[in-house]
């Protein structure tokens, strides 16, 4: 059942909270969505249900501007989104998570990862997207769609997985600007595993292999899946999603 928290920033927040049923001794799971996604997507659902059937805690919600929470899309930024997580992880959860960032979430759970590593037992992103409003300023869009940021505020580009286009605003990338994680050390003191696709052509493979070679830990691992698009959400896909929780726990 959704229910509502408001954020100390005074932002309705969404979720659906699963109470751990087992024995307590795993961490809970906190899935993070992806840009203009929400918490009803394949993946967050999947893994709610995985988390039932083992008895751990599953926490999933909705930034600001997303599904069910409130404001406009359009308003919201990475600092705003980073905010909203933390609230709930702090507001609705005990002790240590397990964070699971899908695309833009993988972005988020770093920044947590880096405002809060007493909080993280273990980090999954899944064709994660640190960075990723610096990468389409600079590599993607062109000096005419920089120009109209400038002037309008706001640029509107197509998206692949829904007939509106996505909008970017100059908040959004002067904000994502002051999140940045791979222009400065990012230590990831817990067990952390970053799954990517080889045909993913939003993410492409080359931002894992900087995440790799940038972060610092003693457990961190990247698997390449040959063919997976930006999705990663076939049978086999979100199998190899569980494995990689599961194994977080079990510490393999």
């Amino acid at each position: 059942m959704t229910e509502f928290l408001t954020s100390p920033a005074g932002r309705r927040l969404a979720y659906v909270r699963t109470p751990a049923t087992g024995p307590g001794a795993e961490p809970g799971i906190v899935f993070l969505g992806g840009f203009r996604s929400d918490m009803t997507g394949t993946k967050a659902v999947f893994l709610e249900d995985w988390a039932k059937a083992r008895g751990r805690a599953f926490l999933r919600f909705d930034y600001s501007g997303h599904g069910q929470s409130s404001g406009a899309f359009e308003d919201g930024s990475i600092g705003d989104w980073a905010a909203d997580a933390r609230a709930v992880i702090e507001a609705l959860t005990e002790g240590p998570q397990v964070l699971i960032g899908s695309s833009m979430g993988g972005w988020i759970a770093l920044l947590l990862a880096r405002a809060m590593p007493e909080r993280v037992a273990g980090l999954v992103g899944i064709a994660a997207a640190p960075d990723f409003t610096r990468r389409t300023w600079t590599e993607e869009l062109t000096e005419a769609q920089r120009a109209e940021v400038g002037t309008t505020g706001r640029l509107e580009l197509p998206s692949g997985y829904s007939d509106t286009p996505y909008v970017f605003t100059r908040r959004l990338f002067e904000d994502g600007a002051q999140n940045l994680v791979l222009e400065s050390p990012l230590a990831l003191p817990f067990p952390a595993r970053f799954l990517q696709g080889t045909a993913d052509t939003d993410v492409p493979p080359a931002v894992a292999l900087r995440i790799l070679d940038h972060a610092t830990g003693p457990d961190i691992r990247l698997t390449l899946v040959k063919g997976a698009d930006h999705r990663f959400s076939t049978p086999d896909c979100l199998a190899l999603i569980a494995a990689s929780v599961a194994n977080l726990s079990r510490g393999v």
